[in-house]
C-alpha cells in the first residue's frame, strides 16, 4: 500500500473515532475495573472497613497498660472487647475511643485535669484552644500531598482526636484512598464545593460531612466539580467590581465554611490541589498552619522554589485585600526520602541549614510498604503487621509514627499545652 493511501486511511479512522469519544470510552472502561476492583477486595458491601486492633495495639494506643487493660476488661468498666482466636481480646477503634472518654471522665472527677486530656485530647475552645486547620500543600505532583494528608488525618483520630479531612483536588487521590470512586458514589454538591459556590444553589456544610470507617474522622469527598470555584470565581470578582455582587471574598469562603463546623472538630487537614488556584489560596488564609511537602530531588526543590515565590506574591496580595494570613506553624516534610541515597542526603542537609527547625526533624522514608498498601487504595495504618515483611512494615511504621507524632506535637504546642 502505498504511503498516501496510508496516510488517507489513518486520516478515515481518525475521522470516524474522535478524541473525545475514545477518551470517554477509556474512562468509561477504567471506571468500571475500578468499580469491580473495589467490590472484590471489600466485600460484601463494597466498602471499606478499618481492622481491629489487639489489646496491646489498643493500650499503646489509649496510653496504658495491656495489664491495665485487662483489669477494666475483667471488671466490666467500659465497652466490652469482642474475643478472637484462642480467646484473645480485641477491639474496634470505637471500642478504644470510648474507653478514653471512660478514663478521661474518671480522671476529671478526681480533679486530674492533664490526666484526663492525655487519655481524650479533645481541645478546649473555653481555654482558647482553636481549631486547628492544616493545609498540606505543594504544587509539584508526586510531593507525596495525599500519602502524607491520609496517613496524618487517620494518625490524629487513632491518637483520640476529632479529624475532619477535605479533600480539595479535583483528581480526588485523598477521597480514593478512603474508599469514594467520585463518578459513582458521589453527584452534584457534595463537595466543599457546595458549600462555598457563589449561587442559591450553595448549600451547609454539614450536610456535605461524610463520617468514614475510622472512628472519629469525618470527609468532605473531591471530584472534578471543585474545578469550578476557579472558573465561577473571576465571575464573582468582576461582579463584585461593578456592584452586583454581595458574596464573601473569595478567600474568605473556605474558612468560612469550616467555622461553621469547627465545634464538631479539633483539627481540619487540607490536602490542595497540585495548583496555585482560587481554592488553594482560600485553604491557605483558612489555614491555622502549613506542610509544605518536598521530595529531595533538585528538581523538586526548583520547583518548591517557584511555588513559594508564587505563593509569597500572591497572599501578599490577598493581605493587603483583608486576609489574614497568621499560621501557627509553617514546616517542610520531606518526602519519600531514601537516607542511603548519597545526593538526597546532601540535599536534605541543604535544607535544614537554610530553613532550620522549618524543616521538620522526622523525614517521610521511601517504603514499599506504604506502595503495596495502596495498590488496594490503603494506608498503612490499616494494614496489619502480618501482610508484610516484619522488617519493612516496622521501618515504614516508624516513620510515620515519627512524622505524624512531631505535627501532633506541634499542633498541641499550638494550644499551649
Amino acid at each position: 500500500m502505498s504511503q498516501r493511501k496510508m496516510a488517507e486511511g489513518a486520516g478515515q479512522d481518525t475521522e470516524a473515532t474522535p478524541a473525545d469519544v475514545t477518551i470517554a470510552a477509556d474512562a468509561q472502561a477504567l471506571s468500571l475495573q475500578m468499580k469491580s476492583m473495589r467490590e472484590r477486595l471489600f466485600p460484601p458491601a463494597s466498602q471499606k472497613t478499618l481492622r481491629s486492633f489487639t489489646s496491646g495495639e489498643a493500650a499503646r494506643l489509649i496510653g496504658v497498660s495491656d495489664g491495665y487493660l485487662r483489669q477494666l476488661s475483667l471488671a466490666g468498666e467500659g465497652p466490652q472487647p469482642a474475643t478472637g482466636v484462642g480467646g484473645r481480646r480485641v477491639y474496634s477503634l470505637s471500642d478504644i475511643n470510648a474507653l478514653r472518654g471512660h478514663l478521661a471522665d474518671q480522671a476529671a472527677a478526681k480533679g486530674n485535669a492533664a490526666k484526663a486530656r492525655a487519655y481524650r485530647p479533645w481541645r478546649n475552645a473555653a481555654r482558647g484552644e482553636h481549631l486547628q486547620v492544616l493545609s498540606v500543600t505543594n504544587f509539584k505532583g508526586g510531593s507525596g500531598k495525599t500519602t502524607s494528608s491520609a496517613h496524618l488525618a487517620q494518625h490524629l483520630a487513632l491518637t483520640g482526636h476529632r479529624v475532619l479531612a477535605v479533600d480539595l483536588d479535583p483528581q480526588a487521590s485523598l477521597s480514593a484512598l478512603f474508599g469514594y470512586q467520585p463518578e459513582l458514589d458521589l453527584d452534584g454538591n457534595d463537595t466543599i464545593y457546595g458549600a462555598i459556590r457563589y449561587d442559591q444553589d450553595v448549600r451547609p456544610l454539614r450536610d456535605i460531612v461524610r463520617k468514614t470507617y475510622v472512628d472519629g474522622l469525618d470527609l468532605v469527598p473531591g471530584n472534578l466539580e471543585l474545578q469550578e470555584f476557579e472558573h465561577s470565581t473571576p465571575q464573582a470578582l468582576s461582579r463584585r467590581h461593578d456592584g452586583s455582587e454581595n458574596g464573601g471574598l473569595f478567600f474568605a469562603r473556605v474558612g468560612d465554611a469550616l467555622a461553621s463546623v469547627a465545634e464538631d472538630y479539633d483539627v481540619v487537614v487540607l490536602d490542595c490541589p497540585p495548583q496555585l488556584g482560587y481554592l488553594t489560596l482560600s485553604a491557605l488564609c483558612a489555614s491555622t498552619s502549613v506542610i509544605v511537602t518536598v521530595h529531595p530531588q533538585m528538581l523538586d526543590v526548583a520547583s518548591m522554589n517557584q511555588f513559594l515565590f508564587m505563593t509569597s506574591d500572591l497572599l501578599n496580595v490577598v493581605r493587603e485585600a483583608g486576609g489574614k494570613l497568621n499560621f501557627d506553624f509553617l514546616r517542610y516534610l520531606v518526602t519519600r526520602f531514601e537516607p542511603n541515597d548519597g545526593p538526597q542526603a546532601q540535599i536534605v542537609g541543604f535544607m535544614r541549614s537554610l530553613f532550620g527547625e522549618r524543616v521538620l526533624t522526622a523525614s517521610m522514608l521511601k517504603s514499599t510498604a506504604i506502595s503495596d498498601a495502596g495498590l488496594t487504595k490503603q494506608t498503612l495504618y490499616e494494614i496489619g503487621r502480618e501482610k508484610f515483611t516484619r522488617s519493612t512494615y516496622d521501618r515504614a511504621m516508624e516513620s510515620l509514627t515519627a512524622v505524624n507524632s512531631e505535627i501532633e506535637r506541634l499542633i498541641h504546642d499550638a494550644w499551649g499545652r
